[in-house]
């Protein structure tokens, strides 16, 4: 079976909900692969969660190359989408040359924001299997709103959504729409919608996997983080503390932790 056949067979509308996060290196991805996860998103999310920045608009091609790369090498034969950042997809050639780039580092497909003029159709062409992110796009946001509470907006998100799957697309990612919007986009379509603060009736979920775990440098989680699971950030910081500890004290390294 073909990676775009895998790729289908993983992405398609059924009773099985899919599951998503995102990866960025080796011990994301396995952590990821480890948990259940049906696929793994390589995002420039990265720019904020890994470099520290304020946003992802200076990711550059190379940074995801390079982090497609090691998450694609602990994988464990889970699809691997991959980001093409801000600026790296203004034209139809352009975005085949830096898709190519991508899959040629381990993704089986890429994802874009927004629906720009014959980038999807071009992609489609070319064989590269692509994934549509609508609603909020972090790339061209100036802040955070949820869209499609207006009607024409509503409407226009509805459009969008049908005309990238129209042009190949085999799923769409929306990120922060109203529930209720989100589910008539859902039944508006035949691939599967991934969520993001998009309510539980879409077909998959998707989140960034230091806000799961509670170790993102957001000093406020968004409203669609879980609160409810254990704070990874306070476990690891705990265990960090505990060593520390031992240093100062002298009891660090215990007679079973020295060579003889």
């Amino acid at each position: 079976m073909t990676n775009h056949e895998k790729l289908i067979q993983v992405f398609q509308l059924g009773p099985q909900r899919i599951a998503m996060l995102t990866a960025y290196d080796t011990i994301t991805a396995r952590l990821a692969v480890a948990g259940g996860v049906q696929a793994l998103l390589v995002g420039d999310s990265l720019g904020t969660t890994v470099q520290g920045k304020t946003s992802t608009h200076e990711v550059s091609l190379d940074q995801m190359v390079y982090h497609t790369e090691m998450v694609f090498r602990h994988s464990q034969g889970l699809p691997v989408i991959a980001d093409l950042p801000k600026g790296t997809y203004d034209s139809a050639d352009l975005a085949i040359l830096n898709s190519q780039s991508l899959l040629e580092a381990g993704a089986w497909a890429v994802k874009f924001e927004g629906n720009p003029p014959g980038i999807a159709s071009a992609l489609n062409q070319a064989g590269i299997d692509f994934m549509g992110h609508l609603g909020y796009l972090p790339q061209s946001a100036q802040r955070f709103k949820v869209h499609g509470r207006d009607a024409a907006e509503a409407e226009e998100l509805i459009l969008q959504a049908k005309d990238l799957e129209a042009q190949g697309a085999f799923a769409l990612v929306l990120e922060c729409v109203p529930n209720d919007l989100a589910q008539r986009i859902q039944d508006s379509l035949s691939i599967p919608v991934i969520g993001i603060g998009a309510g539980a009736k879409t077909q998959g979920q998707i989140l960034v996997i230091y806000d799961l775990l509670r170790l993102s440098p957001l000093e406020h989680l968004p409203r669609f983080v879980p609160q409810r699971y254990a704070d990874g950030g306070k476990i690891l910081t705990s265990i960090i503390q505990a060593w520390v500890s031992e240093v100062h004290q002298g009891s660090y390294p215990h007679e079973e932790e020295t060579y003889g």
